[in-house]
């Protein structure tokens, strides 16, 4: 009898084991939902911040602080000036990558024409380092690719425009040019190199139309069908580009193209991208547009994917937004849009927490969005004086 008794009680203990086992694989289960719900959504609170902009008028770049639980912004050092050097765009390494970091301001000033190259210390103070590098004919804008090893300027000469492909070196942050510059038809203007860096596009207003790039190791190969119309009839001053992370659709506004039965001028392009080989093909019912406000430059994709917002230069029915199917890219306008806040055509960001919406006119103009309704609302103190009007900006992460 003790035998068995002791028998019973094993097997009692092992069911009770069993029974606490699965008890704790559900908490797991759970905790893990949770976390991976929660990675979905924008970061209630986020961390502290760096961003910069450019600065045109004063010849320098200017270092800001950005409050990871409020958004607000607050003006740091800037730059010692350097006269006829008017910098407009901006990239900085990812901070994925190595220690070192290192900030290009493209010089747009005729008597420039120049990259200027700037050590990003911890604190984010900018330090010049060395002489700048001689750049293309007129450039505008520049990004980096994923792998931070190359930098791309869009050099915007309407009879020569360009894009130069620079190696950055990842000790010193000097740059050596790849090749010459590749030719990307009429005044080159915005560029985007998509988040697998496989892509690159690059606007050109005066024609209307979007020229394409495949991209490996440094080398631009344009893309069969290249440069493609933003619009069926062409026009409309093809300018901001936007893509959704996945890389499936590209947005481009067209600022001056008029819209049938409608008052009020300027669309947003949707495209298909080829994941294959970059192509572009309109998405159904594309262009989209405003039921009023004019002239959209500026836009940007939320890091989720499901909304597009671009912006105006005027204060009445200035921020548009969009709600993106995420089936097809296909944009309707979400409740209220067009929004009448502060806005502005030099740039519309995101910041890396999804938190925060920022947009460039006179200073910066800061939102918090609605996740569920794409709503903006305005950020306490916004908008932010940078002194005079901001060129490009870009975060540090």
């Amino acid at each position: 009898m003790s035998f068995l008794r002791a028998a019973r009680a094993a097997l009692a203990s092992q069911s009770c084991f069993r029974r606490i086992v699965a008890a704790v694989a559900v908490v797991i289960v759970l905790a893990g939902l949770s976390l991976s719900c929660g990675s979905s959504s924008q970061n209630p609170t986020g961390s502290n911040h760096n961003a910069y902009v450019t600065l045109p008028a004063n010849g320098s770049v200017l270092l800001l602080h950005i409050n990871g639980a409020t958004g607000a912004i607050t003006v740091g050092g800037e730059t010692p000036r350097v006269p006829n050097t008017s910098p407009r765009g901006l990239a900085l390494l990812p901070s994925k990558l190595p220690a070192k970091k290192f900030l290009y301001a493209v010089n747009s000033n005729p008597l420039a024409d120049s990259i200027s190259i700037f050590n990003v210390a911890s604190d984010g103070t900018l330090t010049l380092t060395g002489a700048s590098t001689a750049a293309g004919s007129s450039p505008n804008a520049a990004v980096i690719d994923p792998s931070g090893k190359y930098l791309l300027v869009t050099n915007s000469s309407v009879s020569d425009g360009s894009v130069s492909v620079f190696s950055i070196d990842a000790s010193s942050g000097a740059l050596s040019p790849v090749g010459l510059p590749v030719p990307a038809n009429s005044n080159p203007t915005e560029i985007l190199i998509t988040p697998s860096g496989k892509f690159v596009y690059v606007t050109n207003p005066g024609l209307g139309m979007i020229t394409a790039f495949a991209f490996s190791s440094g080398v631009l190969t344009q893309v069969t069908g290249s440069p493609f119309l933003s619009l069926p009839a062409g026009g409309g001053g093809a300018s901001g580009l936007a893509v959704d992370a996945s890389e499936q659709f590209l947005y481009v506004t067209n600022p001056s193209a008029p819209n049938p039965l409608q008052s009020n001028t300027g669309n947003i392009s949707g495209f298909n991208i080829d994941p294959g080989t970059g192509a572009l093909t309109p998405i159904l019912g594309s262009p989209f547009t405003s039921t009023v406000g004019n002239g959209p430059i500026a836009i940007t994709v939320d890091p989720r994917g499901q909304f597009v917002y671009a912006a105006t230069a005027e204060s009445s029915s200035s921020v548009w937004c969009f709600a993106i199917d995420p089936t097809n890219g296909h944009l309707k306008a979400v409740t209220g849009s067009p929004f009448s806040l502060t806005a502005g055509v030099l740039f519309a960001l995101i910041d890396p927490s999804g938190n925060f919406f920022y947009i460039g006119g006179t200073g910066i103009a800061g939102y918090t969005y609605n996740p569920a309704t794409g709503a903006p609302t305005v950020i306490s103190g916004s908008p932010f004086s940078t002194g005079t009007a901001p060129g490009k900006m870009v975060f540090s992460e």
